[in-house]
């Protein structure tokens, strides 16, 4: 990277080392000294480090002595002071409530210590109190607008007052009207959307039984019964399900963005009860933590009080041992939660609520949304600015001119007023317009059929944008998983030689039920004694592929469910009711992994079918339908630390115990036998896209299992370091395992994702992944997807948990070049805790950024750090609920309507149904969007300043006079009916044609740099307008200088032809509708020249200077008027014929 960007060292400094940590036993002391940060290469000279204050923001602030005294307060204390009142203040009207732990009593909301907040979900921005000043506020934040507001009540005043009132209340009038009709329209629309969600009924159980009640009335400590495919309304605590197993699977995507499906759990107490009822016959309680934004992890205790006399818990403490037994206690996990916003997948859950409303996970993960105000109005507003600033100079000119005679401060104000113009209302009115023209031009798009705009007020962003951060599942992926490949190490099995496969599988388990029909009358040491002679030979490939598929069979968390179950008769033998439920033709697969379900149904395709599983056993049919009953003695889950998965299991048949084990090939190199293919083989899966997992195996006795097992209990039960000593006693079995094969899944990837992330690399766009799922698999992904090209390398950030170990891993990072960056979460939050600005300008500087294991908050985060370290603009695009809060914090939000719900595409400003027409969205629509509304802006602003150089020429020449050159009606009839149409048409301009955009990316890069909308193109316009005035004003003046009364009409003429003239030089491609909107204004002007004559005499309508008919029918003026128009014009079509020729732009070059 790029080597001038330092790290902030961190190295030992003995005294301050002392100073700090005296007397106390921190972290950091510890950090400090376990990394021995005294050995790393320094980025950073030692004074630098000294002055560098921002190192030790998380070290006590007692170093800084405290100065008081007078000269303090003198010398800046008393800023110190104002600023710590403000703080204090703000933090006084802010302060929300503390959360806190909580005791929740089954079914009795009643006995909660604290009110809870209502479970009511609320999206609106305002109420009704709060609309029009919230609407007004938004509205005269901006310089704009305010600047109207301004002018417009200064006409109020007898002495200030210019023209009609109309005039300025008008087009304000009209402007703030439509804004609040639009607002109003919306917040409409997210009222219905609120209602319509915290009306959904939910049966409540109490004492009497069920009743309805809707998801806004729920309370904490409410029994809350959620059927199958019903979404959880709140956070809860799984009490009883209908499930035999005890378990229900959940679906998480609108939480975390995963499609796969998680297993929960229920309170072992509460489920073993008879009856739904005998919940309230039980007096029982939940402690839970406080609120957490953590959606991965929970603790709490359930505590049930069982009492012979039914006694209270305080009466548990005073009464004798035998009247009462002691509490039972259960530890709870995250496995016994449902949090908001998730699905019940299978059976009816029953849960406690613990936390409602603002509590909830779901809504502690959901940023606010803001009010998007787009780059290109930012740059108007500048814009605005720089134009009052000369507005307010050329009054003065004025006024100095004159001498300052008399009242000259209201005379100042006059002028001020007078050269209004020069920022025209018609600004906002027109650009507002032309963003409600680019969303309609969106939606009615052929090519992105179902696209939806829903912030009108940013369409320009879409072609400024430098970063897309884009979620992963669902998003550029289908999150299908598809097996493709197996290998056994000396020979490879794809798609398509999968009835190989078949065949070897129905032939060994052939061959075994033989076996067992030949000794069917021994037990099951034949066929354990028939086993052994086969490792003395060769084995063949069919028993190596007999291993590997059973073993792929066993070593997972699926679990299989019919539709149909529950029509089994319990009174029949098992073996009955099995047949009977694994024929069953609507048999699906859920599971936490999508890998899983790959492997299982694969399984099932050559012959090997899971059947049935519960927390204790599972059963595989054969081929022939045979039932294997398999009896699972231990799971070891996959970790993102472990990278692997494990289960122990015994056959019923045989006895036989067997660990199997899969995992990431970085993680089972070590574990499997000496092999010299492995390697090689994960790497060329890898090169083709695929998901690799190894599959290994090793044979148990009953006396290691047995020690094993014992160890490993007393692990679980140790209170110091218990993952430790967990993972050393697994680790302890895991040698020398048998390496069975190596397996590749694809996940298959969203349409055209590959071309489409190649177009937006090719115009400058920077792609970052945002992604919940694990490092293995979004690493897959993005080479998969090309999102890092294949002579790129990655670097894989290693995970850090201090700041020592931040430090070193930066340092590695930064000596790579054009490289890839893969970090996880937890690591990302260290070193954004300890080296924010180094991280990120490291960072920026890689082609690609792939964040794995991120929460929706740290989602929001990254936007808004590459919104504060590199000023440009940011693009979100998610499908997913855990996508919403990213989304809102980007400049631009994209929501992809899909299988993880309409959560994300609400929420965004910019709805589509595939990743692939974002293409099409950016480089044709955002390219149109931004060039369209920069010549509008400049245009309209041009033709404000046009008129009021007119009028300072006007003024000049009649000794400086604040008299008006026109009257109010011709003011209004310029900035619309004369001239509206024509400028406003250029919302039908284009400089290159759709395809050409999309053939030739690069042209998208020069947008970004914000080259056609500029304070250089805006001089340029400045000194058009300058030049065009001063032509039209003296030319009127010269030329008509016997018939002085007719000044008005002559100039006002040759203006309103200037003005469609020069719309005719701004186009680049015309329109049909541009010569009718041309022939229009010019129509509507001839018109009100012989009907609307009084208008154009100079001074007011009372001083009786009239405009003769018969004067501007003459050839005389007709031919002036058309030397003046010529004047003013034909030097700017020269220039622009000129430059086209020798200096053209790049469109120009393609369009030839």
């Amino acid at each position: 990277m790029a080597d001038s960007i330092r790290l902030n060292p961190v190295r030992k400094n003995s005294r301050k080392t002392a100073y700090y940590n005296a007397g106390r036993p921190t972290r950091y002391q510890i950090e400090d000294e376990s990394s021995n940060l005294d050995q790393m290469p320094l980025m950073m000279s030692e004074e630098a480090f000294e002055n560098n204050e921002s190192d030790y923001q998380t070290l006590p602030r007692a170093r800084v002595s405290q100065k008081t005294g007078l000269g303090w307060f003198l010398c800046g204390g008393w800023k110190v002071l104002c600023t710590s009142c403000c703080e204090c203040l703000v933090h006084t009207c802010r302060r929300k409530k503390e959360l806190k732990v909580r005791t929740v009593w089954l079914g009795h909301p009643e006995k909660c210590e604290e009110k809870y907040p209502k479970n009511a979900i609320k999206n609106q921005k305002y109420n009704i109190v709060t609309f029009v000043p919230g609407v007004l506020y938004q509205q005269f934040k901006f310089f704009l607008n305010l600047y109207f507001l301004v002018v417009a009540c200064s006409q109020f005043v007898p002495s200030l007052k210019i023209g009609y009132l109309y005039t300025y209340w008008a087009p304000l009038g009209f402007v703030l009207a439509v804004t609040m009709v639009r607002e109003a329209v919306d917040e409409v629309r997210r009222c219905r959307r609120d209602k319509e969600m915290n009306s959904q009924l939910y049966s409540k159980l109490t004492v009497r039984g069920k009743v309805q009640v809707k998801s806004s009335d729920i309370q904490v400590g409410d029994l809350i019964i959620v059927e199958k495919n019903q979404r959880i309304p709140a956070d809860m605590i799984f009490l009883r399900t209908s499930e035999k197993t005890g378990s229900c699977f959940i679906r998480t995507d609108q939480l975390d963005g995963e499609t796969d499906w998680k297993l929960r759990i229920t309170v072992a107490c509460t489920q073993r009860l008879p009856a739904l009822g005998d919940l309230f016959s039980v007096s029982a309680y939940v402690y839970a933590q406080k609120p957490q934004l953590d959606i991965h992890s929970f603790e709490g205790n359930f505590t049930r009080i069982t009492m012979k006399s039914k006694q209270t818990e305080l009466m548990y403490d005073l009464c004798p041992q035998e009247d009462c037994d002691p509490p039972i206690h259960e530890s709870l996990s995250i496995e016994n939660t449902l949090w908001a916003s998730t699905v019940v997948a299978s059976g009816t859950v029953i849960g406690v609520v613990i936390y409602t409303g603002k509590e909830m996970r779901s809504v502690l993960n959901t940023s606010q949304s803001k009010n998007k105000v787009g780059l290109l109005d930012l740059e108007l507003n500048r814009l605005t600015k720089a134009l009052f600033l000369a507005q307010v100079v050329l009054s003065v000119v004025m006024v100095a001119l004159q001498g300052f005679l008399g009242p000259w401060f209201r005379n100042l104000f006059r002028f001020v007023v007078l050269f209004s113009y020069i920022i025209p209302i018609s600004l906002r009115v027109n650009l507002d317009m032309g963003k409600s023209a680019y969303g309609w031009m969106i939606m009615k798009d052929e090519n992105i059929p179902g696209t939806v705009v829903r912030t009108s007020t940013i369409p320009e962003e879409l072609g400024r944008l430098v970063y897309l951060l884009t979620d992963k599942t669902g998003t550029l992926t289908q999150n299908e998983m598809v097996f493709k490949r197996l290998h056994l190490g000396t020979v490879s099995y794809g798609m398509d030689t999968m009835d190989e496969i078949q065949s070897h599988i129905i032939q060994s388990y052939a061959q075994v039920s033989s076996v067992q029909s030949n000794g069917n009358s021994a037990s099951s040491t034949p066929s354990c004694k028939s086993q052994p002679p086969a490792p003395k030979v060769r084995k063949s490939v069919s028993s190596r592929i007999h291993k590997a598929v059973k073993a792929i069979a066993l070593c997972h968390n699926v679990t299989p469910v019919y539709e149909s179950r529950v029509n089994g008769a319990s009174a029949e033998p098992e073996s009955t009711e099995a047949d009977q439920d694994f024929s069953d033709d609507n048999r699906t697969y859920q599971a936490s992994s999508p890998d899983d379900v790959a492997l299982v149904r694969w399984t099932e395709s050559v012959g090997l079918t899971l059947v049935n599983r519960d927390l204790t056993s599972l059963q595989l049919k054969t081929p022939a339908g045979h039932i294997l009953t398999y009896y699972i003695l231990q799971i070891f889950p996959f970790t993102s630390e472990s990278k692997r998965m494990g289960i122990i299991v015994r056959e019923e048949a045989t006895g036989d115990i067997t660990f199997y084990m899969k995992g990431a090939d970085v993680a089972m190199a070590s574990i499997v036998q000496y092999n010299d293919w492995l390697e090689e083989e994960c790497g060329n899966m890898a090169r083709e896209g695929l998901r690799t997992l190894v599959v290994a195996k090793k044979a148990l006795t009953e006396e290691q299992y047995q020690d094993f097992e014992s160890r490993y209990n007393q692990a679980k039960l140790s209170v110091h370091d218990r993952a430790l000593k967990v993972a050393a006693v697994v680790e302890s079995l895991e040698r020398e395992m048998e390496l069975l094969c190596l397996t590749g899944v694809e996940d298959q990837l969203q349409a055209d994702v590959r071309p489409t992330l190649e177009l937006l690399r090719n115009a400058g766009i920077k792609i970052w992944m945002l992604t919940g799922d694990k490092l293995e698999t979004a690493t897959c992904i993005a080479k998969s997807s090309h999102l890092v090209s294949r002579n790129q390398d990655i670097h894989v950030f290693k995970p850090v948990s201090n700041r020592g170990e931040a430090h070193l891993e930066l340092n590695a990072f930064r000596r790579k070049h054009d490289c890839a960056l893969v970090i996880s979460g937890d690591s990302l939050e260290v070193c954004l805790r300890y080296y924010e600005h180094e991280f990120v300008e490291l960072a920026c500087q890689c082609p690609a950024v792939v964040c794995c294991r991120c929460s929706p908050t740290q989602k929001a985060q990254i936007v808004r750090l590459l919104q504060q370290h590199t000023d440009n603009r940011t693009c979100a695009i998610g499908d997913g609920g855990n996508d919403v809060s990213m989304i809102q914090a980007a400049d631009c939000g994209i929501g992809i309507e899909g299988k993880e719900g309409k959560q994300a595409s609400l929420a965004a400003d910019f709805s589509i149904t595939q990743f692939k027409h974002i293409g099409r969205l950016l480089m044709v629509h955002g390219h149109n969007s931004y060039k369209r509304s920069a010549a509008l802006g400049q245009f309209v602003m041009h033709r404000g300043m046009i008129i009021s150089t007119m009028q300072a020429v006007f003024s000049s020449i009649f000794y400086f006079a604040s008299v008006p050159l026109y009257q109010g009606f011709l003011m209004v009839g310029y900035a619309t009916i004369y001239t509206m149409f024509p400028v406003f048409s250029l919302v039908l301009d284009q400089d290159v044609k759709p395809e050409m955009a999309l053939l030739y990316p690069e042209l998208y890069k020069d947008l970004t740099k914000g080259r056609s909308l500029s304070f250089k193109t805006f001089l340029i316009w400045v000194l058009i307008s300058v030049y065009q005035g001063g032509i039209l004003m003296y030319g009127a003046l010269v030329l008509f200088d016997q018939e002085f009364v007719h000044v008005v009409a002559i100039s006002f003429t040759a203006l309103i032809l200037t003005e469609l003239l020069m719309v005719a030089l701004t186009v680049r491609t015309w329109h049909w509708l541009m010569v009718v909107a041309e022939l229009i204004s010019l129509g509507c002007y001839l018109a009100s020249l012989a009907f609307l004559n009084e208008y154009f005499g100079i001074g007011r309508v009372t001083l009786g200077a009239f405009l003769d008919l018969s004067f501007i029918t003459t050839w005389v003026f007709l031919w002036k008027v058309c030397v003046i128009t010529l004047v003013s014009c034909l030097p700017l079509y020269i220039i622009k014929y000129l430059k086209r020729k020798f200096s053209p732009p790049s469109y120009s070059k393609l369009s030839s």
